[in-house]
């Protein structure tokens, strides 16, 4: 027998459904800006700790946020590990496509398991381990690697690594939020993209960005619409909906992302390729939603206290 779904749950899921539609166009956001990969990142994350930080400010959550020195600093590396890992992910797109990028990104699941594992000694069960296996036997099939790839340069082969390493990032920065507790998600969210001003701007290269034609746009929407809207419809999803179905809407997004990708730019996997794809989403379930003996509470966020709103900024829907 399964709980009938509740008007709030209703909400929370058409809310995150449209969180991960948002987020499954990021890469059209990020190829049509014309910016390189490093100025992409910091005028999203210029634009998104404006649009973020508009929304907090007038909810009142700037007072009584707390933060202490160790969960700020937490906050602030797992900041400094998200912004590169988008970083890595936009490079990938130009090396291999939008498609190819996002699903291998989608490993991060497991690389937050096995992280959990060596850094915290995690319970790992053989079950995990084979899914974690399925898994990227499903990376294989997807990457369509050919040894005509090791032998042109590489340049394929590069992208694919980019987006693993992305989803390392990713993975190392869940299990870093995964230790703050007593703050609004919403806050570890801001001081993430708060910290990726500095840090980016000795990389940012402003003299290709000159005008102010379509190309602003793209970026404004990257920072308002793909980090300011796209979070607080996360966030507010979260307190609504158990974990489980979480993990099912997650896999809205890269399916959204193959589509835009081949409706925009006429770029598709191959049969072969497209075999992956059901291994990766299959073991992501199984994995995201095994129930470890003390397992943790669902992510809970807005209309809670904020002991209860203190997970993750990088929860179990992943986002690029």
């Amino acid at each position: 027998m399964t709980s009938p779904t509740t008007p709030s749950q209703r909400k929370g899921t058409a809310q995150l459904t449209a969180a991960m539609v948002l987020s499954g166009t990021i890469g059209v956001f990020v190829v049509e800006s014309g910016a390189s990969p490093f100025d992409v990142v910091f005028f999203r994350v210029l634009f998104g700790a404006l649009a973020l930080g508009g929304y907090i400010a007038a909810r009142g959550w700037l007072r009584d946020h707390g933060f202490t020195p160790r969960t700020l600093g937490l906050a602030v590396l797992g900041g400094v590990f998200i912004v590169f890992n988008w970083v890595f992910l936009f490079q990938s797109y130009e090396t291999t496509s939008i498609s190819v990028a996002t699903v291998v990104y989608h490993t991060q699941p497991f690389y937050v398991v096995l992280l959990g594992a060596l850094l915290f000694r995690e319970r790992l069960t053989a079950a995990k381990v084979g899914w974690i296996a399925v898994a990227f036997a499903g990376l294989i099939l997807v990457s369509g690697v050919t040894p005509g790839d090791f032998a042109s340069g590489g340049g394929y082969l590069l992208g694919i690594g980019q987006a693993l390493l992305a989803a390392l990032l990713y993975g190392l920065s869940t299990v870093v939020t995964k230790r703050i507790s007593g703050v609004r998600p919403h806050l570890i969210a801001l001081v993430q993209v708060l910290v990726g001003i500095p840090l980016l701007l000795p990389f940012a290269d402003f003299g290709t960005m000159s005008g102010t034609g379509a190309d602003w746009g793209w970026l404004v929407g990257l920072g308002v619409i793909h980090t300011g809207l796209m979070y607080v419809l996360m966030y507010a999803a979260y307190a609504q909906l158990p974990t489980a179905k979480i993990a099912v809407l997650a896999f809205v997004y890269p399916a959204v992302a193959m589509v835009a990708d081949w409706a925009v730019y006429g770029h598709h996997i191959g049969l072969v390729q497209a075999l992956g794809v059901p291994l990766i989403v299959t073991a992501g379930l199984k994995v995201t939603l095994a129930r470890p003996r003390a397992a943790a509470p669902a992510p809970r966020t807005a209309g809670r206290a904020p002991e209860a709103a203190s997970r993750t900024a990088t929860p179990v829907a992943s986002e690029a």
